[in-house]
């Protein structure tokens, strides 16, 4: 049987959690394996929301191992206060069902402040940040000056450890024109966070390797989207981290020939939040429709998203350059009563036809999508669990999705509820 990962193939906010859950039932553990707490995953089980930041979708399964790789950065404050949320919700999370890796980067206030100040600086030109402090630590991760999981297990060199982080952070909030962090506090915040936290870190690759050795399966969890991806994103509208399923490798702590099967998650029609290029965006009734029904409002910052059709030129370079194998299409019942649906097949810049998403914000700005429409259903498709209850038109467009993207349907979602996903092809099969 196949480990999977699971990674979003637009620009987020695909339904990669339900998905996720719906899959854990197979797996025995579940790994997070980058983002922060930027991320946001709904699940709706038995009527009852779970809201999802830093906790992997399968820890509502407390039976599984959940883990929080080290390509995870980790705001402490956050991730302790989503676990008493969860737990408030009759889910129980202890150290035996969740496992932190001990060399993960932590987020500090500081980071925030300086995420904060830079994109008030920005002005109209802004990234479209959540504010929580994500890229300046991946920044510090790299720079080699972040303060890990595992450092808050020696109080006696943190406060020398924070002091240099300090140095690097001040100096940017200074030239911000943004009030400095004094380090005392700080460090007396870790300290008093850090027996609250250390019950969790754990050396997750060995966990991971003998889970590998004993045939145990493993879901690998994605935050964001391909289009997010630092690199093969819309650039500099992107996340700071690989979002691609390369990273389930090194953000968890194993071999890349462990991930196996890799599952793209997309919506049967497209959006975004923040800034940056959208071709295919619809700012008329339509846009607006899509948005209300679909309820698109993003889960961690509550920003209303960029709603429009699906756009398949992006979709199938996100299946290319991310390895997917098959994907999972979600909220197919979003588009029930639309008479015409539109699927972008192509872009337009100058006399140009793209069949490609360019990588230049310039010429990603100025395409107009080329549009094919297809014939709309008027039958629900909301709740539907096998291929026999959708619509002749629902399942025509579904296979010309597939045609245009060049990769098949392993499974499909007709609401946010669990049981509500009809499955084509099993992923761990493979």
């Amino acid at each position: 049987m196949a480990n999977v990962a699971v990674i979003g193939a637009q620009w987020g906010d695909e339904g990669k959690g339900k998905i996720v859950d719906w899959l854990s039932e197979r797996a025995d553990v579940v790994v997070r394996f980058q983002g922060g707490h930027n991320a946001g995953h709904t699940l709706v089980i038995n009527g009852t929301e779970f809201r999802l930041s830093l906790l992997p979708s399968g820890v509502v399964r407390p039976e599984k191992i959940s883990i929080i790789g080290n390509g995870v950065v980790v705001d402490p404050w956050a991730l302790l206060k989503e676990i008493e949320g969860i737990k408030s919700k009759g889910v129980t999370i202890t150290p035996a069902n969740l496992k932190l890796a001990e060399n993960a980067t932590l987020i500090l206030p500081s980071h925030g402040l300086i995420d904060r100040a830079r994109e008030e600086s920005r002005g109209a030109d802004k990234i479209g940040t959540t504010g929580r402090g994500i890229g300046p630590a991946y920044e510090d991760k790299v720079g080699r000056r972040a303060i890990r999981v595992c450092d808050l297990a020696f109080p006696d060199t943190l406060p020398a450890k924070v002091a240099q982080t300090l140095q690097h952070h001040n100096a940017l909030l200074r030239s911000l024109g943004a009030a400095e962090v004094e380090a005392g506090p700080l460090v007396a915040a870790l300290l008093e966070i850090a027996p609250k936290v250390l019950p969790f870190a754990e050396p997750v690759w060995r966990l991971l390797d003998e889970a590998k050795k004993s045939g145990k399966r493993v879901l690998f969890e994605g935050a964001q989207g391909a289009m997010l991806d630092v690199d093969h994103g819309t650039y500099p509208f992107v996340t700071s981290s690989h979002t691609h399923p390369g990273q389930a490798a090194s953000g968890a702590g194993i071999g890349p020939s462990a991930v196996g099967y890799v599952l793209g998650i997309t919506k049967a029609y497209t959006t975004r939040v923040g800034s940056g290029p959208f071709p295919t965006e619809l700012t008329d009734d339509v846009g607006e429709t899509l948005g209300q029904v679909g309820k698109e409002f993003g889960v961690v910052t509550g920003r209303k998203r960029r709603c429009g059709w699906f756009d398949a030129v992006m979709v199938r370079q996100a299946i290319k350059t991310s390895g997917i194998h098959g994907i999972a299409l979600t909220k197919v019942d979003v588009l029930d009563g639309f008479k015409e649906i539109k699927v972008c097949t192509g872009y337009r810049y100058g006399d140009q036809v793209l069949d490609r998403f360019p990588p230049s914000p310039e010429i990603q700005a100025a395409v107009t999508p080329i549009y094919e429409t297809c014939e709309g259903w008027s039958e629900s498709t909301r709740g539907a669990r096998s291929w026999a209850e959708l619509p002749a038109l629902a399942i025509k467009y579904i296979r010309r999705i597939e045609e245009l993207i060049e990769a098949p349907v392993a499974l499909f979602s007709t609401s946010p509820e669990r049981d509500d996903t009809v499955l084509v092809h099993d992923p761990f099969a493979d």
